[in-house]
């Protein structure tokens, strides 16, 4: 498999005050395509710190990041916004969804960012809806939704753009056990149909779910081949 993701003597720290917080001290990681990845730490250990840059969400202090044979720092922002919008999925443990904005709304959001037509936008949304078995809730609100309807149209927001990379961070933390339990299922699924799947979670059962499980503590990997 081709290498997707380097991670080389990544740092990360935060400034409070006079104070500087280190999250990340010298991570080295690399995903290649088509994988399920679990990064599995404890509360504060740096996981979501490392997810976010992962995501192009936020950008390392020193170290270096490669996407796809590409140096994330030398990417322009027009171009990675493109990047975040249509090759990277994120699911996250709150859901963000838009509250005021029924099911198809809230998965087609991704696709009118990207430009494409209503028609084109709705065709899209219903496919991926249907995929995750939503379709009888399309016009629900997030509000009308049980904790794990509203994370499957996350999902289902996740994919629509159909991205190489699905990034979820805790995404059953909110959920009760067959619920998540279910929505573990869908990233198998995903992951079985050509997606590289990267959780991270605090949970050793979420882990097992994954093909790899790299251990992240106090902002160093532990390993990365436990299967």
């Amino acid at each position: 498999m081709a290498s997707l993701i380097e991670v080389n003597d990544l740092t990360k720290e935060y400034k409070m005050g006079k104070i500087t917080v280190p999250a990340l001290n010298g991570v080295d990681i690399e995903i290649n395509e088509g994988e399920f990845v679990a990064i599995m730490g404890p509360s504060g250990s740096g996981k979501s710190t490392l997810m976010h840059i992962l995501g192009c969400l936020d950008t390392a202090t020193q170290g270096e990041y490669i996407l796809n044979r590409e140096k994330v720092s030398h990417i322009k922002k027009k171009k990675l916004a493109s990047i975040r919008n249509q090759r990277i999925g994120f699911v996250f443990q709150t859901f963000n969804l838009l509250p005021h904005l029924n099911v198809q709304k809230n998965v087609e959001l991704p696709l009118m960012y990207a430009g494409y037509s209503k028609k084109k936008r709705t065709k899209l949304a219903k496919k991926v809806i249907a995929e995750v078995g939503l379709t009888d809730r399309c016009k629900h609100k997030p509000s009308e939704l049980s904790g794990g309807q509203r994370q499957r149209v996350a999902i289902a927001r996740a994919i629509v753009n159909n991205p190489s990379i699905i990034l979820a961070d805790e995404p059953t933390g909110n959920l009760d056990t067959n619920s998540g339990g279910d929505i573990l299922t869908i990233f198998s699924e995903l992951n079985l149909k050509g997606h590289t799947v990267i959780i991270v979670t605090h949970d050793a059962a979420v882990a097992k779910r994954a093909n790899r499980v790299i251990h992240i503590v106090d902002g160093l990997i532990e390993n990365g081949d436990i299967s």
